[in-house]
């Protein structure tokens, strides 16, 4: 490789030579010559941004202060909160939260239609890409025939979805599908999509090379920072306004250094790696901050381990974890079937802008934390939460404490299941699903399932009956090395047969379990579990028939399913008996890493991903057949109980409104701490008792055919009433009471959305109260759409996470933080006030403003709330009812 670097005109552009070919990029040593600051000892991610400011700067949007801001970080010790214009290279959505997006894309079209503007001003700038991947349901498993027929249901719940998305496709510009069957959207990215190193033609027609970056749909978009790809989750509303030009708004970051040292040892795998960081870092608080990855440990730690601990960004509440780049990121592109002008490029840019981890690399950190890998022990997480850290010596133990603390149920209760032979009991695990492109990603954890399998059947051990196994791997090469190493077959023979590509049980969509099951289940109040290789496993989210969830590894789902409970020792304990009755151990099936690694280096090869990618648009024959039209708008079909056109657009003026204050507010629901955004917007399953299940049933849909929450989020009539109505949400309103309700206008108890419709009538806003960390997890626009809807005008929290702070202020809903050491608690709320919030004609970013509230006998108190509008094109937002309708005027009026 030859590299040569040329002086350009412009300050900061040079020129690089990469084989005979010459780029243009910005430089980061050139801006330290040009006198805009010291910026060597930057993190690596942080450059980043950088470059994006090098790029974009224009003295408008972005300014030279802005980029000596990033000069003045590195002096202040990693601090320096300045409002910044960022501009990623592209969007990355999924189908839950990407049907939505074009849903908004397409009513835009309507919209600035009759403002008078052109349609085809709603257009992505930006290249986006959508992968269908949430859609498949375990409906069948344990059998060869698993995969395609749950292909084929896939197909027959959700052709109204595809045939809308494929109108997109053809209808809007730089917008790319890719079709069902396919892989998880996040690894899709991973082993596709992402090129570290990104190249596009700028306005002169010349080539220019830049970090790889982009915002994604999904909260785990952050997966891709494995490969030095600076991404992460934002809500489908906030994404829709970055692919039709709008800068992201956003501070410039704290970055926590995390030191990696030494390397894993015998028996330990990636995931048992990332549970402890999540726990480390949930502890060492987050939210709202870059974390960077640095350390010796690195040297000894492959990509797919990188890529696992950086997809669970969310669960530790950082925006991002990034790996720098470095010599292990150059062969992870070479063996995925990357260009080798492309990797060229990377290894060449890496090194000339200041990007590559050599041994060198010593950046300013806001602040640091170390941990040894040779410390690593294998571990579960659970029962409710990711950060739930338990080693698995302790797994046992610690189930038994949850059921008497947390559960306050006690051991042992028996239940017979009709038709069986066995009896059901708390802590019997009935789903263990090897899924979620979090460690599906991962061949080495993959393959060690694959090898605990094989030893398993090798000994004639099986999965217990009462458990439902599912392999979904998150791209087809996972099967093609499965096969290759001939590891599939004795995954089959305990049960995990492969059942679809996508996110499956980690999405909700683990289908129905044994009828029997379920119903000797809540016979007995019992509290089954489940195992999966996933990210999340927050309470309800699962299953409906399971409330104890744990994360582990994919090779301890494999020893979960062949113990069959969670009220086991595994590091002790024996798993099953050989059909002579002989015991087995966990250690006598699992594999040493040198056979993981000989597998690994022989199965997993450059090859593979070439041919699995190499029709990644195109699709298998059913995507090939759905058909769709071919016009400017959509032709919104009025029978559709999937996609439907929705009210945010419509009777909308040229101008934009002004901030009120809120005066007479009712409260809608006083919820806890760690209400995430599956208890606001739940994706999974609904009963036909539920608004939602009524609404469908109203419009002859049967029961069989309600599909999830998550299908349904391009119509806005379902998701309104699945809005606070996941099963195991606690309004504190009420006493004891687990669901979606609360207290109507008449203080008797009702359903949330009946009750918002009440208010609405009277036009009463309204307001929620809750908790620390309000909104975590996914990042799920319609948590804060269904917000919107229902009329809320305010979220008043002990603190928020920050997407879903972002989505409300996008949707048009304020956000407030107590002060004063103030909570719901200590000013004993209960629902029956009225709140009051003033200030809010004038608000200013930040600012704290006097709410009062009055309580039922006539009492008022006033309290101050900081107002995390955060910025100054917030308020604009809010102005305007929400971010889409702030660029939507924008267009018309451009137009």
């Amino acid at each position: 490789m030859t590299i040569t670097v040329g002086q350009d005109t412009a300050k900061t552009r040079k020129t690089l030579s990469v084989n005979g070919k010459t780029i243009s990029y910005y430089s980061i040593p050139a801006a330290t010559e040009a006198g805009l600051g010291d910026f060597a000892n930057l993190p690596a991610a942080l450059k980043v941004v950088l470059e994006n400011m090098l790029r974009f700067e224009d003295g408008k949007t972005v300014s030279t202060d802005d980029i000596k801001a990033f000069a003045e970080w590195g002096a202040k010790g990693g601090k320096n909160p300045r409002e910044i214009a960022y501009r990623p290279a592209r969007v990355l959505m999924q189908d839950f939260t990407g049907v939505p997006a074009v849903v908004d894309l397409a009513a835009m079209r309507d919209g600035i239609v009759a403002l008078g503007g052109d349609a085809q001003k709603i257009n992505p700038l930006n290249p986006v890409d959508l992968v269908i991947d949430h859609s498949v349901m375990i409906d069948e498993f344990g059998n060869p025939r698993a995969f395609q027929m749950n292909v084929d249901r896939e197909y027959e719940r959700n052709m109204e979805r595809y045939q809308f998305l494929k109108w997109g496709q053809g209808a809007f510009n730089n917008f790319r599908v890719v079709p069902p069957g396919t892989g998880i959207c996040h690894q899709v990215n991973l082993e596709y999509l992402a090129q570290t190193v990104w190249t596009d033609t700028d306005q002169n027609g010349e080539e220019v090379a830049y970090p790889d970056t982009l915002v994604g749909t999904d909260s785990h978009t952050t997966m891709v920072n494995g490969a030095a790809v600076l991404g992460w989750g934002v809500g489908g509303i906030e994404a829709e306004a970055a692919m039709l030009g709008q800068p992201i708004s956003m501070l410039i970051p704290e970055v926590i250094g995390f030191e990696l040292t030494g390397q894993m040892v015998e028996g330990t795998t990636g995931t048992d790696l990332v549970l402890k960081v999540v726990e480390m870092l949930r502890e060492k608080g987050v939210v709202g901050k870059f974390v960077e990855f640095y350390g010796t440990g690195l040297d000894h730690l492959p990509l797919a381990d990188r890529a696992t601990i950086a997809n669970m960004a969310p669960e530790y509440g950082a925006t991002c974890g990034f790996f720098p780049i470095d010599d292990e990121t150059l062969r992870y592109l070479r063996n995925t079937g990357r260009d080798e002008d492309r990797v060229a490029l990377v290894e060449a840019y890496a090194k000339e802008n200041g990007f590559w981890r050599g041994a060198d690399y010593a950046p300013v950190y806001t602040d640091t934390l170390s941990l040894d890998m040779g410390s690593i022990v294998p571990a579960i997480s659970g029962p409710k939460r990711p950060q739930d850290y338990v080693a698995l010596t302790d797994a046992k133990a610690a189930f038994r404490k949850e059921m008497e603390e947390t559960f306050k149920r006690p051991m042992g209760k028996e239940v017979p299941v009709k038709g069986e032979d066995y009896t059901m009991e708390s802590g019997k695990v009935v789903i263990a699903s090897i899924t979620s492109c979090t460690n599906t990603s991962n061949p080495y954890v993959m393959i060690g399932a694959g090898l605990v399998a094989r030893k398993a059947a090798a000994l004639g051990l099986n999965r217990k009956p009462w458990v439902k196994t599912s392999l979904a791997p998150g791209s087809q090469v996972v099967s093609a090395y499965l096969e290759a190493a001939e590891l599939q077959d004795d995954l089959d023979k305990i049960g995990f047969n492969l059942v679809g590509y996508g996110c499956t049980t980690c999405i909700g969509n683990s289908g129905p379990i044994q009828k029997e099951l379920s119903e000797a289940i809540a016979e007995g109040d019992l509290v089954a579990t489940s195992v999966l290789s996933g990210n999340r496993n927050f309470e309800g989210r699962i299953s409906p028939d399971v409330r104890a969830n744990y994360l582990a590894s994919p090779p301890l789902v494999v020893a979960y399913a062949l113990a069959g409970t969670m009220d086991i020792n595994l590091a002790t304990d024996p798993i099953a008996q050989t059909p002579d009755g002989k015991d087995v151990y966990l250690k006598d099936i699992w594999p040493t890493s040198q056979e993981v690694a000989e597998l690994v280096e022989a199965t997993v090869t450059r090859e593979a991903f070439q041919t699995k990618y190499a029709d990644v648009f195109k699709g298998d024959d059913k995507w090939q057949s759905v058909e769709t039209t071919d016009s400017e708008t959509y032709d919104w079909p009025a029978s559709s109980t999937y996609v439907q056109n929705p009210p945010y657009f419509q009777g909308m003026g040229k101008e934009p409104g002004v901030i009120t204050n809120i005066e007479g507010a009712k409260v809608l629901a006083v919820l806890g701490d760690m209400i995430t955004t599956d208890h606001i917007s739940p994706a999974g399953s609904f009963k036909e008792t539920t608004p939602a299940g009524q609404y469908l049933t109203n419009h002859q849909v049967p029961v069989r055919e309600f599909n999830s929450y998550g299908s349904r989020r391009g119509n806005h009539e379902v998701m309104m009433r699945g809005t606070f109505a996941n099963i195991r949400i606690k309004n504190e309103m009420l006493d004891g009471v687990e669901g979606g309700y609360t207290k109507g206008p008449d203080g008797q108890q009702t359903s949330i959305f009946d009750a918002a419709m009440a208010y609405q009538n009277t036009d009463t806003p309204l307001v929620i109260f809750g908790g620390e960390q309000y909104g975590a997890g996914s990042s799920r626009d319609w948590a804060a759409k269904g917000t919107a809807l229902l009329g809320v005008k305010a979220v008043i929290a002990e603190s928020f996470e920050r997407i879903h702070r972002s989505n409300l202020v996008g949707m048009g809903v304020i956000p407030f933080e107590f002060t004063g050491g103030d909570t719901r608690k200590s000013l004993g709320l209960t629902g029956d006030e009225t709140v009051s919030i003033s200030g809010l004609d004038t608000i200013q970013p930040l600012q704290q403003v006097p709410c009062t509230i009055t309580f039922a006998d006539g009492s008022e108190k006033t309290i101050q709330l900081k107002c995390r509008i955060d910025t100054a094109i917030e308020i604009e937002y809010i102005e305007h009812g929400g971010v889409l309708h702030y660029v939507l005027r924008n267009l018309a009026q451009a137009a």
